[in-house]
């Protein structure tokens, strides 16, 4: 097999923070694997008054399971509408719920979801969200629908979204569920399963408010959303440092997501030809894709030149196709190496999406690789001598251990876990006080300290350099796991000047299949999440895969 991209290549937060989602992004798996499995999907319970208030249930069924989003909608002022994680009301409020809730459950669950982080949920219940109105679109389209008339597919292109998220708790935050009550179970049992699942039937929700609202405003003559329109509509999402640490607080989950992502372009990439009908597909993705870009926004300069230099890279690839690209030899390794050379990381990363898009047989499987044992490698091997510690620590982390930590610019930042909401911030050293309460994120600063202590440690054994030296454990650890796991570690300096910490959301972001990223600052963003699948109630009627890279050719058919 063609050897898989290196860590050194692929972990550095450059071109992290140029992730695409793929066919094996979680949304997608998530579909997919609901309409191959005959899973179906209603609506029990509707009690939402003319103002859009109350309260809804949606349930899926499949594989012998049932899951049900307990959904209410509040009378939310406009001066209280915020996305900021210090908020304490919102628009909707969700829940995830294992099983079917009784009257009794919807009651409790009324008592307490509204008021997210303040109120408690059960071990039945396996997600915790929360949602605020998009309020110049919402507005919009209510008042459209309610006249009779379809909403402005231009502005619907340029929001994409009815409401937004701005927190999907899972794994046992709050009293939920950990992730542990899902293992073994058909489909469920993978990487935030859950979390899209919620996600989905949030959209659904949100669509079916705003028509509901135009209905009771506007009587008989009130219409319902366009299908092509309400596709068109994803979930958008504010996410900010909260999420940054998980990365390197789960490295083995990230070296199953990234190592899936690579071997399935390894074995793309080792195809002795392309066929009629892969080229196609892989045609009309890039179509897709190109057309989905140009509709990509940003105030983020940053961002804006990225999309730019993606947009230009997606024409010479277009172009280079166009030129018979496919059809000699190992065309897919031809193609990639040509884009190794020709494009930047954005459209390097786009290439590998589309090379992935027409050989879901050759690569789906890998979908059921992306979770972890995060407990199986944690034991340190103390018998090895240190010399073979040294030799791993300089394969594994060469990158760090030539950086002066003590220089400011070095070690401008530190990571902490705030106060009031218990979330991970990041400070400033060198100007804002707390660096005392620094959070164990400085991976690389802590290599090269062990270097330190190794080199004068002589020939011990690991055990009894650890008993000497007890504040390595952490980092010896990290060491050792390389060997097993190559793309667990991010190859970059997380307390660095010029860090910035939306590439590693970024990251996380594309393997649950978001797109438009738009960064409002280097610390958090806004994307959309579903934007151009199909809907509960369409899951069987149109296909629950290739949604991804045609979101933006729909949308300009809708609008024509």
């Amino acid at each position: 097999m063609t050897a898989l991209r290196s860590p050194d290549t692929v972990m550095r937060l450059a071109r992290m923070g140029a992730s695409h989602p793929t066919r094996l992004s979680f949304m997608r798996v998530l579909l997919r694997g609901l309409a191959d499995g005959g899973w179906t999907a209603d609506r029990p319970l509707w009690e939402v008054d003319g103002d859009g208030v109350g309260r809804a249930v949606y349930r899926v069924r499949g594989q012998g399971q049932t899951y049900s989003l307990v959904a209410f909608a509040h009378d939310l002022p406009d001066e209280l509408r915020s996305d900021r994680v210090i908020a304490e009301a919102w628009d909707a409020t969700f829940a995830l719920v294992d099983g079917e809730p009784s009257a009794e459950d919807l009651d409790r669950l009324a008592a307490n979801v509204p008021k997210q982080e303040a109120g408690r949920v059960s071990d039945r219940e396996l997600v915790l969200s929360r949602a605020n109105r998009s309020g110049r679109l919402w507005a919009h389209v209510v008042d459209r629908l309610a006249e009779g008339r379809q909403p402005d597919a231009a502005l619907i292109d340029e929001v994409g979204y009815l409401m937004r998220t701005t927190a999907v708790y899972g794994s046992g935050k709050f009293g939920a569920a950990d992730h542990e009550a899902l293992k073994g179970r058909a489909l469920m049992d993978g990487p935030f399963r859950a979390e899209m699942l919620a996600v989905w039937l949030i959209r659904a929700f949100v669509a079916d408010l705003a028509e509901h609202v135009a209905r009771v405003r506007g009587g008989a003559g009130a219409a319902r959303l366009d299908p092509a329109l309400r596709r068109s509509l994803g979930i958008g999402n504010a996410t900010g440092l909260g999420m940054a640490p998980f990365l390197v607080n789960h490295p083995d989950l990230l070296h199953a997501w990234i190592a899936a992502r690579e071997t399935a372009l390894g074995r793309v990439r080792d195809l002795p030809v392309a066929s009629a009908d892969s080229r196609a597909a892989f045609s009309r993705a890039l179509a897709g894709a190109q057309e989905a870009a140009l509709r990509w926004r940003t105030r983020d300069p940053v961002q804006a030149a990225k999309w730019d230099g993606l947009r230009r890279d997606m024409a010479r690839l277009s172009s280079h196709v166009a030129d018979g690209a496919l059809a000699g030899a190992a065309p897919w390794d031809a193609l990639w190496r040509w884009a190794e050379d020709s494009l930047g990381l954005e459209g390097q990363e786009m290439c590998l999406s589309l090379m992935l898009e027409p050989h879901g047989e050759l690569v789906d499987d890998l979908a059921d690789t992306m979770g972890a044992d995060e407990i199986a490698g944690f034991a340190i091997d103390g018998a090895i001598p240190l010399s073979l510690l040294r030799e791993m620590l300089s394969d594994g982390f060469g990158w760090a251990l030539g950086t002066d930590y003590a220089a400011a610019e070095a070690s401008a930042r530190f990571w902490y876990v705030s106060e009031a909401k218990l979330e991970p911030r990041l400070g400033e050293r060198y100007a804002e006080p707390g660096a005392e309460l620094e959070q164990p994120l400085d991976i690389a600063r802590a290599a090269a300290a062990l270097k330190r202590d190794l080199d004068g440690a002589g020939e011990a054994s690991v055990a009894g350099f650890l008993a000497a030296y007890p504040r390595h454990r952490r980092i010896v650890r990290r060491v050792q796991a390389l060997d097993r796991a190559p793309y667990r570690e991010i190859r970059d300096n997380l307390l660095s000047a010029d860090m910035r910490p939306i590439d590693m959301l970024r990251c996380k972001l594309a393997f649950f299949g978001a797109t438009n990223f738009d960064p409002r600052s280097d610390r958090w963003l806004r994307i959309t999440m579903y934007q151009g699948a199909p809907y509960p109630d369409e899951l069987h009627a149109i296909p629950a895969d290739g949604w991804l890279h045609h979101a933006g050719a729909r949308l300009a058919e809708a609008a024509e």
